[in-house]
């Protein structure tokens, strides 16, 4: 711990002094060339905060800073700082009055601004009258006693004073930890993105701002500093014999949030290592941990090297930087690394993690983000996105995305597909627009890649950050240099422009649909789009005026490989075209594949038999597996959305018993999920049949074989496959539940916690006994405060969504809603709706519940209106058969003016049922015909399971 060096108030009284007499001896001198201030020395972006920060108000661009020196003083102990910046400004108007960036907490102790007029040699101290701190927003304004001429140079210096944060990492920040000693240590950081440079010092905070920092910082001599360029020199401090001054070189031109600054106790890890390429690139890279971490670090250093060769010879740009440090930093919390310019400071567990992605992201932030830089916040989508396009690339050609499984882009792709397809996209979650609108842009990078070929989209990219550095960029800076390399290269036809391709992606929160019906006789196709729409009434305005640029890739039967995968035609913003070549009619053809572009495809019936019957060919595994999971995730969620036959859809899964490969089956369980909440209770049995019989073979193959160090695909696979099965009643899963069960029922004390994996828990209470779900109820009705709240919240929302008895679902309904049972509170009574709603018997259950006892629960509830309206909501919104729409039109008409703040919301579900209907008498008798089919050439198959 740093010991207190001198007392507080002796201390700020010869700081003041010094700052005093260092303001009076500057002169005429430039910032850049006055000795630095010796201060006293001491005692010992997301994306949703982007879109905030897009309505910022911007400074008057009055001036513009063109260097900065900055001084600090940390006092560690009391999490305080003082400093002074001297920045180099010029005038670009006329004006008498100056705005900077400062934060309310932020205390300013003296300012002065000197200026040299266009006709004039000498700095001339130009006179404040008054300093304003604007009361809503961070800005400080100077108002001057003359006005300062345009193409005036000058200094504007502040002396300053603030309080570290110790609440959160964020800004300028100081944190402890404990060593293995069990010796407190202290660190001190800085994270100022995305605006927090502010809250370390005055300053033009804004990412067009780009200059040269030199900075010095006082340091406890037992503890290093760290900042974006290497130490110039190191001073001692005349009377503090345990401190000492880092002065820093002078960094490139850089925008204030990338500045960075660690003081802490750190070690490196091994020896420094040196990336050196025929480009330009000289570079010193080095990690820092503490010492007693550092074991946990090993391998960083190879790590970090190979990633850096692969983003220098992607970029083929330079970095300006001699030195790159990586920290891991004890008790750091940001959500994301701090990835300064030469300066990255991760979370340790990040840092020590096996895969590659992360450390390729935020490598990647040092040529796109601190060597160029969003012009504004509304462009920080754009910047993530291409950083994250970049990092999944190279994770991949490192070591094929294995901490991702291989499965990118796959699970940003079906969550794409999900939520653009709704009626109203991001209607729950407001702050998912940002993420979903960067993850389709990262798609769109990747549809470039692949469409202009891997050497015209780097060559564009590449063209895009040479004429950028040290500069800040908009969208149209990347599709502008992209468009020339792919015009160069004869890559797209002239009048396909990069720009309006992307921008008809962007500024859509949609997906097309792409409709290819083959002309069998003439050899041709015709090709429409539409927007793609799951969710129903498809009602959605402007749907027939939207349009997409889509490129339309085609692959043939003989040319799976892929190897020529350049659009045969770009389909403009036109709604049909034709495409020609098409091959005989017994071949089949494949638009889209490996997901190009995000959107899903539609073909005649022809087309999809001859599908289906080569996924069931030997030949299957010519046709690659990211391009087989399409075809089975486009049939089924077309099906989904009326826009096939789910006969088809499911003649799509038949190849699955001879597929192993677990990108295929990635989709499977999705699709499991949203069918069996989608269908009555009618088809039930029947389909879990066919559920049991498609992922039996699959589960068997995979116990066979698990081992300790196996893959984490083959983990995941298994695990996701026993638990659909053991949901179906896979009679060796529930046995095996039932014996770590029966080890809780009889501990001696059971509500001490429950000594089995959750895994085991559903399984028991869907088909084991009533005693075993009795038992469970009393574990939560008992339940200790002093154990974890997660595990209590884990047990009743089993107890709720696994069942499908109407025994065990009343239960819990009596005792929570009737008998008013207080250990059950109204967050609780939410949960149990939430879970009953996910099943079609937990629905019809709870809705019966709420028919039969209308008097009661109409007393005691509807004058709790959010609880009220979530229990009608959640007992009649969920039916989709005509039975259904006719219960719940008989409680309506019942009980006709009697449901207060409900009476919109039943209304409302009728209307969703009727649409629900129509949908449900197009496809049940589709799919009971289909399944009775499959179950009949499938006998014998399911003696393995529990039935209800």
């Amino acid at each position: 711990m740093v010991q207190k060096l001198i007392k507080g108030h002796t201390m700020f009284g010869r700081f003041l002094l010094i700052v005093s007499l260092s303001l009076r001896m500057a002169n005429s001198m430039p910032p850049d060339k006055q000795a630095p201030i010796h201060i006293i020395r001491a005692r010992s972006i997301d994306l949703n905060n982007a879109h905030g920060l897009a309505m910022e108000t911007r400074l008057d661009k009055v001036v513009e800073p063109t260097f900065y020196r900055l001084d600090l003083e940390p006092y560690l102990e009391d999490a305080l700082f003082k400093g002074h910046v001297a920045i180099n400004i010029t005038w670009l108007k006329d004006s008498n009055e100056l705005n900077v960036h400062c934060a309310h907490e932020i205390e300013i102790l003296e300012s002065e601004v000197k200026a040299q007029f266009p006709d004039r040699k000498e700095l001339q101290e130009i006179t404040i009258d008054t300093s304003t701190m604007d009361p809503k927003k961070p800005i400080i304004t100077l108002s001057l006693k003359k006005t300062v001429p345009k193409g005036s140079t000058g200094v504007l210096k502040f002396s300053f004073k603030g309080n570290m944060e110790t609440g959160s990492t964020e800004a300028f920040f100081k944190t402890t930890y404990m060593t293995d000693q069990e010796i407190e240590r202290t660190v001190a950081a800085t994270q100022l993105r995305p605006n927090n440079a502010r809250r370390m010092f005055p300053c033009f905070d804004e990412p067009g701002y780009k200059t040269p920092f030199e900075l010095s910082v006082v340091r406890p001599k037992n503890m290093i500093a760290l900042s974006n360029v290497p130490v110039a020199r190191t001073e001692k401090i005349p009377d503090e014999p345990d401190a000492v001054c880092d002065h820093f070189e002078k960094t490139p031109p850089m925008s204030t949030f990338t500045l960075g600054l660690v003081i802490a106790d750190l070690k490196q890890l091994g020896e420094s290592d040196t990336y050196k390429d025929d480009i330009g690139n000289e570079i010193e890279l080095r990690v820092w941990g503490r010492p007693e971490y550092l074991e946990a670090l090993e391998g960083v250093n190879e790590k970090l090297m190979r990633v850096f060769k692969e983003l220098a010879q992607f970029w083929q740009v330079p970095l300006p930087l001699r030195r790159l440090d990586v920290v891991a930093l004890p008790n750091y919390q940001g959500v994301k690394p701090a990835d300064n310019w030469g300066l990255i400071v991760f979370r340790e567990s990040d840092l020590s993690s096996r895969g590659y992605f992360q450390l390729t992201q935020e490598l990647s932030y040092q040529w796109l983000g601190a060597f160029t830089t969003p012009a504004w916040w509304s462009d920080a989508h754009l910047n993530k996105a291409l950083v994250g396009y970049i990092a999944a690339a190279t994770a991949f050609k490192i070591n094929d995305g294995s901490e991702m499984e291989g499965k990118w882009p796959l699970t940003v792709l079906y969550s794409l597909y999900y939520e653009f397809s709704k009626r109203y996209p991001h209607s729950r979650i407001t702050g998912m627009k940002q993420e979903t609108a960067c993850t389709k842009i990262e798609l769109l990078f990747r549809m470039f890649n692949y469409t202009l070929g891997n050497d015209t989209f780097k060559k564009g990219l590449q063209r895009f950050l040479e004429s950028r550095k040290f500069k800040t960029f908009s969208g149209d800076d990347i599709w502008n240099a992209l468009n020339t390399a792919a015009l160069e290269d004869n890559k797209i036809p002239k009048e396909v422009d990069i720009k309006t391709v992307a921008k008809s992606w962007i500024n859509k929160d949609r997906l097309p649909l792409i409709n290819v019906r083959r002309q069998y006789d003439s050899k041709t196709a015709l090709v429409t789009q539409k927007l793609y729409l799951r969710d129903r009434p498809h009602d959605v305005p402007e749907a027939a005026k939207m349009s997409w640029w889509v490129p339309i890739v085609v692959v043939q039967e003989d040319t799976l490989d892929l190897k020529n995968i350049k659009p045969a035609i770009w389909m403009k913003d036109n709604k049909e075209l034709k495409v020609s070549s098409m091959p005989d009619k017994d071949k089949f053809i494949v638009v889209n594949p490996e997901e190009i572009a995000p959107y899903p495809v539609n073909y005649d019936q022809e087309n999809w038999i001859l599908l289906s019957n080569f996924l069931q060919s030997d030949k299957r595994q010519q046709m690659p597996e990211l391009t087989r999971a399409k075809l089975l995730h486009d049939a089924w969620n077309l099906a989904y959305a009326g826009e096939l036959s789910f006969a088809t859809a499911f003649n799509m899964t038949l190849f699955l018993k001879n597929e192993r490969h677990h990108l295929v089956w990635d989709p499977v369980f999705t699709m499991i999920d949203h069918l069996g909440r989608q269908i009555c209770q009618c088809l039930q049995g029947k389909f879990q049949a066919y559920v049991r019989i498609l992922l039996s073979p699959l589960y068997e193959e995979l116990a066979k074989d698990e081992k300790e160090d196996e893959e984490p695909w083959k983990k995941n696979l298994r695990s996701f496959t026993k638990s659909f099965l053991c949901k179906a009643g896979y009679k060796p899963c529930v046995r095996e539940a039932q014996e770590h069960y029966n080890i809780w029922m009889q501990a001696k004390n059971p509500d001490e916690g429950n000594p089995l994996a959750n895994q085991y828990i559903c399984p028991v209470f869907r088909w084991g006994t009533q005693k075993e779900w009795e038992f469970g109820l009393q574990r939560v009705i008992n339940f200790p405060s002093s154990r974890k709240q997660s595990e209590r919240t884990y047990l009743l929302k089993t107890l709720a969504g696994c069942p499908e008895t109407e025994a065990k679902i009343v239960k819990i309904l009596n005792v929570t809603m009737l008998e008013g049972n207080g250990n059950f509170s109204e967050t609780d009574m939410f949960l149990i709706f939430s879970m009953l709603t996910g099943s079609s018997a937990g629905y019809t259950t709870l809705f019966h519940f709420l028919s039969n006892n209308w008097d009661v629960l109409k007393e005691r509830y509807s004058s709790r209106t959010n609880l009220w309206d979530n229990l009608i909501t959640s007992a009649t919104s969920a039916f989709t058969t005509e039975e259904g729409l006719d219960l719940v039109s008989h409680l309506y008409v019942t009980h006709q003016g009697e449901f207060g703040s409900a009476e919109h919301i039943i209304e409302k579900s009728m209307r969703n049922i009727r649409e629900e209907v129509t949908w449900s008498a197009e496809n049940l008798p589709v799919i009971d015909a289909w399944l009775e089919k499959y179950l009949a050439d499938n006998k014998g198959k399911d003696n393995q399971f529990y039935q209800h």
